[in-house]
């Protein structure tokens, strides 16, 4: 009798063993292939529509094993929807993608708006990507009810984005980056709005230093978009800030290209300015003698969160001129003396950079 109880034990153990050894191996992924292969959830479907799907569209081993895994887990139910599975995923892979509900959009659109890139850049990119015009984009630009709501919204936000002189009302408030919409009909005011909340986002660890500054929000996005420009090659942006701010503080003119050619709406590598250009008297370019002393009247482009933390915290020194070399490199000087020898030194050993 003995024998024979333990002879019954031993198979009961090797079944189990062997159950188990068979429920784990069927959880595993049918292969190592990483082909995205869509799977629609129809509404109304339950767990048993799925995995007879999934076990025919070769994405599982075994339905039964399948089934012992969500009643295990307490799965319940599947959103309905698209997915993108793989036959390299196990079907824990596969139940906790359907848990986190329909991710996949075939008719998602992808955005990447670079930094240093003005209005004029940002409305033309939503016009190549989406179903807006360049004029969608200045429309909602001039819509002062859609501004002034803006203003209430956002904390760094205020009335300066509303001074007829500035081209474009939001211009250095768009923060550039990479979003994702639903598809080409997403609205300008959407994406402006995925824009502005990830400028909320990025300059919410530095509100106090903000709010407490001598220069106001609008001024700092100013000087910040002047520092991409002329810094985005360098990455000593904090001592081109602390140049501009001797400039300031010394009421000199900033002296800034990159200024003067947002005030003619002539893009950097488009062509020279023409000298009537360079002497114009207007609220943007700092080579004009009327704005020694001062900012431009706003941004000039948008720019990233090295430029404003550098606004924010510029690298103290005597300095009052810099310049870059084709490599990036900055070279600063004291006397304008200096600077030419600098400007000299670089042309003859090939590293002038033609912007400058």
């Amino acid at each position: 009798m003995k024998k024979i109880i333990v002879i019954i034990l031993s198979i009961l153990a090797i079944l189990i063993l062997g159950s188990c050894i068979f429920y784990n191996l069927n959880l595993r992924a049918v292969s190592n292939d990483s082909t995205k292969i869509e799977f629609m959830v129809d509404s109304g479907s339950t767990y048993n529509d799925v995995i007879s799907k999934l076990k025919k569209e070769g994405l599982i081993r075994s339905e039964l094993c399948f089934k012992l895994y969500i009643k295990f887990n307490k799965v319940n139910s599947v959103e309905a929807g698209k997915y993108q599975l793989r036959k390299n995923m196990s079907v824990k892979d596969i139940v906790n993608e359907f848990s986190k509900g329909n991710k996949y959009n075939p008719d998602a659109i992808v955005i990447t708006f670079k930094e240093g890139k003005n209005m004029r850049s940002i409305a033309s990119t939503i016009s190549k990507y989406t179903n807006n015009t360049e004029d969608d984009v200045y429309n909602l630009l001039n819509n002062k009810e859609y501004l002034d709501s803006l203003i209430d919204k956002y904390w760094f936000i205020d009335e300066s984005i509303l001074n007829s002189n500035i081209y474009y009302s939001l211009e250095g408030y768009l923060y550039p980056n990479t979003y994702e919409y639903k598809n080409k009909n997403v609205s300008v005011e959407e994406i402006f709005k995925s824009m502005l909340d990830e400028m909320n986002e990025k300059l919410s660890d530095y509100k106090t230093d903000l709010l407490s500054n001598d220069y106001t929000i609008h001024e700092i996005l100013t000087l910040s978009s002047i520092v991409e420009l002329e810094g985005s090659n360098s990455d000593d942006r904090a001592g081109i800030a602390g140049v501009f701010y001797n400039r300031l503080n010394n009421n000199w003119s900033l002296g800034s290209d990159v200024t003067t050619y947002y005030a003619a709406k002539i893009e950097l590598d488009e062509r020279d300015l023409y000298q009537y250009e360079i002497n114009d008297e207007n609220e943007y370019n700092t080579r004009s003698q009327h704005l020694a002393g001062k900012l431009p009247i706003g941004p000039i482009c948008n720019s990233s969160i090295e430029s404003i933390k550098a606004v924010l915290y510029p690298k103290k020194s005597d300095y009052f001129y810099f310049v870059a070399d084709i490599n990036g490199k900055t070279y600063f000087s004291k006397t304008y003396e200096e600077h030419l020898n600098t400007r000299r030194d670089l042309m003859e050993a090939g590293l002038w950079n033609t912007f400058d």
